[in-house]
């Protein structure tokens, strides 16, 4: 996958090459889910998984963790595999334009929060997380507006890739 940026600077994500399940292995025994072409799109973590692993195992790396929003992996945790280019892209380290001295930690924290709102299908919590806090963290009007667009719409398979 590569970052691709708006006319306006607004970041969208673009597959770059073909995700692959090459089969289960030693710290990736997670059930993977397939579109009608085969190509992965979920993969449910077990117990001992490990990111780096899973990620070789679907010919994903380096980018598993960014997609997902996420540093560390739970079991039960269900990783997104195939980001809608329709959509847009909130990064996990920090918006693509953030100026020097970006507080990276809130901001994550701030993600992680959205996330976990969003897989317990609490719009509310996320609607108020992005107003509260995020949308003041991105500088590219752009951007704020096709996330804020997302965050109005309430469609949970959105804003699981926009945060979990």
């Amino acid at each position: 996958m590569s970052e691709v940026y708006g006319d306006g600077g607004g970041l969208y994500w673009e597959r770059q090459g073909t995700l692959r399940d090459l089969g289960a292995r030693e710290f990736a025994q997670g059930e993977v889910s397939s579109d009608a072409d085969g190509t992965p799109v979920t993969y449910t973590v077990e117990p001992g998984d490990v990111q780096a692993v899973i990620a070789e195992r679907l010919c994903a790396y380096p980018a598993l963790d960014s997609m997902n929003h996420v540093r560390v992996i739970q079991p039960g945790q269900v990783l997104w595999l195939t980001p809608n280019p329709d959509l847009p892209w909130v990064p996990y380290y920090g918006p693509h334009d953030a100026p020097s001295g970006f507080q990276q930690i809130p901001y994550q924290q701030a993600i992680e929060s959205a996330g976990r709102a969003v897989d317990a299908g609490d719009v509310d919590t996320v609607r108020a997380i992005w107003n509260d806090t995020l949308k003041g963290m991105f500088a590219t009007q752009e951007t704020i507006d096709a996330v804020q667009k997302v965050v109005d719409s309430g469609d949970l398979d959105a804003l699981r890739q926009l945060f979990s």
